[in-house]
């Protein structure tokens, strides 16, 4: 086929020698399989903001961290040359992601290559060579149904584990080859320390994958895998190899109202005093 734009600079590089057919487009990007001398490997082109259907991207990447000051100013400001940033920090995410997740025992995509918007990376395939399905593509026994989702249950974890949470985690975005189930499309992995969503993303992250794997196995409905990954994970007990109950005793002591409103009280009078602190030193200067 021809070459996408997009992909000749790999091909002028020598990265990619043959663009052979366009695998999908997504919301976030488009996907091509290459052959990379003897080896057959996929292009994910990711689209511009401007094109791009992922929806409240600022709230996925509060907490990232940018190391250069200058690139930081710019993103913040959010100039030509910052937006060109913010770009590159949303696609320098996910390959950064894929070599963390990979370290810590998720199964992911190998990434080889990040150029000009274009991440070449691993083609997943079944038994046969050909490109792996979707989860969304699969049908199972109710047996297997009950061990991929602790599987993925267990990549949940040792994904919190290695500091993130995947944000976007569904039976689209995860497929199957003959191994088991593969964790993939993570511009959008969220620092689970640092972003104010993370628990609520975990949570969904959670709750899709068991509703899904629940039309197989209707047993896991009854279960609460997400409150007690994030009740461990704040408690600073859970590990990459914590054997989950699925159960999650919810507390029943009420919340002291009156304490919290005190606090805030004490916070906003705090303020007022340092304010008018300041007043006084300008009148006097």
């Amino acid at each position: 086929m021809k070459i996408p734009k997009r992909i000749q600079p790999l091909v002028d590089d020598g990265l990619v020698d043959e663009v052979i057919s366009r695998l999908m487009s997504g919301k976030e990007a488009d996907v091509y399989i290459v052959r990379c001398g003897d080896e057959i490997r996929c292009a994910k082109v990711y689209k511009e903001a401007a094109k791009r259907g992922f929806k409240q991207a600022v709230k996925y990447q509060e907490g990232r961290k940018v190391r250069n000051s200058r690139r930081a100013r710019a993103m913040e400001k959010g100039s030509k040359f910052g937006r060109k940033q913010q770009e590159e920090t949303w696609q320098n995410a996910e390959v950064d992601a894929l070599y963390r997740l990979a370290e810590a025992g998720v199964r992911v995509p190998q990434p080889y290559d990040c150029l000009d918007g274009v991440l070449l990376m691993e083609l997943v395939t079944d038994e046969h060579g050909e490109v792996a399905p979707r989860l969304s593509d699969v049908t199972m026994s109710t047996e297997q149904a009950l061990e991929d989702h602790a599987i993925v249950i267990q990549y949940v974890v040792r994904m919190l584990c290695a500091g993130l949470v995947h944000g976007d985690l569904s039976e689209f975005n995860v497929l199957v080859d003959a191994n088991g189930p593969v964790i993939i499309d993570l511009p959008q992995a969220v620092d689970a320390a640092a972003n104010n969503n993370a628990e609520s993303m975990l949570a969904r992250d959670v709750n899709n994958m068991t509703l899904y794997y629940s039309q197989y196995a209707p047993e896991l409905l009854d279960t609460h895998y997400a409150k007690e990954i994030w009740a461990l994970y704040e408690d600073g007990r859970l590990h990459s190899d914590t054997e989950l109950t699925g159960h999650f005793d919810e507390s029943t002591e009420a919340a002291d109202v009156d304490a919290v409103l005190e606090d805030i009280k004490s916070v906003l009078a705090e303020e007022q005093e340092r304010l008018e602190h300041l007043k006084e030193a300008n009148d006097t200067d």
